[in-house]
């Protein structure tokens, strides 16, 4: 989002493309003075956002832009399109590694993402979302993720035997070698991994692991680990992949399944399970002649599209000090302010309070980022931004992280 406001312009392109659209009645859709306008307009609205690898929950604000009315209204399709799915994947991202209990998570989407664009914004937020590499390079190189890969079928298809297949890999990459061990059969596949690892063991040849990609993971794990034991190679990794979901990890993870590493794709770059996120983008409020604040409400016959009128902000609170349990988080008008002691409630159900002690510890959620257009924010690194994850998951009762029927967590208006 930042990279798109810093560069916001209208290049001679854009303006020869817009000069040449046409009414249904075959008239000029805009007039030149309206281009010309075009041609000189920068971005110079003021915007405060949550910060990336934050947690976040329904009905809060992400980001808040105030400036000239076209300006806000032109950024909504594209500022919608970057923060709804790249939120939405970090998310899935952040669910996955919940599943997994912390063990490392391999992004291996490319080949299922919508898009090589989708790919690479996809491959960013689930890094963000706690993955510890990914198989895309492209995105490894522009936001430097690291990169992990394991052999293909095809490499092994390629050659006479699986024996032959292993070795000339081994070759190859002698110091991160995994096997792929299911092309033909898994248990003779970690067979055919150890003898080739015995015969290159004289060259200091080190396996790395196996990986299994079809099958009984939990059964076929637990016997590959047993073969791995027995040769002598513990230090093996056993990497899992197939369609694997949070779900799916987390019933493997119950069978104690001889997993230590998950290459995770499909579901987790198309977020299979909800595929789109519905942020919304809404006039809150618009300043009059006069100078005064106006608040706008978009009204619905169902309670959860009625939007929040005001300035609004994001404020957590914490239990003490410390600030690393939260107690809830209050969403408000930044003119009225908070009082001392206050009650929030839930947008959507007026029935669910929570009350806010005087002096109870809080931090603000929303930050500013630009200035009356000037880019006025410190850009955290990548890996900054996933450090950040990990931190603010923990802040939140394992109750409210569950998978399955979560605990609902405090949100309303103060």
């Amino acid at each position: 989002m930042i990279d798109y406001l810093v560069d916001f312009q209208f290049t001679e392109e854009d303006l020869s493309y817009l000069a040449e659209l046409k009414t249904a009645q075959g008239h000029r859709q805009f007039p030149d003075a309206f281009l010309e306008y075009l041609r000189t307009l920068r971005f110079s609205c003021d915007l405060h956002a949550i910060e990336e690898g934050s947690v976040v929950f329904p009905q809060e604000p992400l980001v808040r832009i105030q400036g000239p009315l076209l300006q806000c209204q032109l950024l909504e399709s594209i500022l919608l399109n970057i923060i709804n799915f790249q939120t939405l994947i970090a998310t899935n991202a952040a669910r996955v590694v919940q599943a997994t209990q912390n063990e490392p998570v391999l992004e291996f989407g490319l080949r299922r993402a919508q898009g090589f664009d989708g790919a690479l914004m996809a491959s960013r937020a689930a890094h963000i979302g706690g993955c510890s590499a990914t198989s895309n390079v492209l995105a490894g190189k522009l936001f430097n993720i690291t990169i992990r890969g394991t052999q293909a079928h095809s490499w092994i298809l390629c050659f006479d035997s699986e024996r032959e297949a292993f070795r000339e890999y081994a070759k190859t990459f002698p110091d991160q070698t995994v096997f792929l061990v299911d092309t033909f059969n898994t248990r003779q596949g970690v067979k055919h991994a150890i003898e080739v690892a015995d015969e290159l063991k004289e060259n200091g040849f080190r396996l790395a692991g196996v990986r299994l990609d079809s099958g009984d993971l939990a059964y076929l794990s637990e016997q590959a680990r047993r073969q791995l034991d027995e040769a002598g190679y513990c230090d093996a990794q056993i990497i899992a992949s197939n369609n694997l979901t949070p779900q799916v990890i987390t019933s493997l993870k119950e069978q104690k399944a001889s997993i230590d590493s998950w290459g995770v794709g499909t579901h987790l770059i198309t977020a299979f399970e909800q595929p789109a996120l519905d942020g919304v983008y809404k006039l809150s409020a618009m300043r009059s002649a006069q100078g005064d604040w106006q608040y706008k409400v978009k009204l619905s016959e169902q309670t959860l599209k009625i939007s929040t009128p005001g300035i609004l902000a994001a404020r957590r609170f914490y239990l003490d000090e410390s600030c690393q349990f939260a107690m809830a988080d209050m969403i408000y008008d930044q003119n009225t302010g908070v009082p001392e002691e206050c009650i929030i409630i839930d947008p959507v159900d007026p029935t669910r309070r929570c009350p806010i002690p005087k002096g109870t510890p809080y931090q603000e959620l929303m930050q500013p980022i630009f200035k009356k257009g000037q880019f006025i924010y410190k850009r955290p690194t990548l890996q900054e931004a996933r450090k950040k994850t990990h931190q603010h998951l923990q802040h939140f009762h394992e109750s409210i992280r569950r998978l399955l029927n979560p605990h609902l967590y405090p949100v309303g208006a103060g």
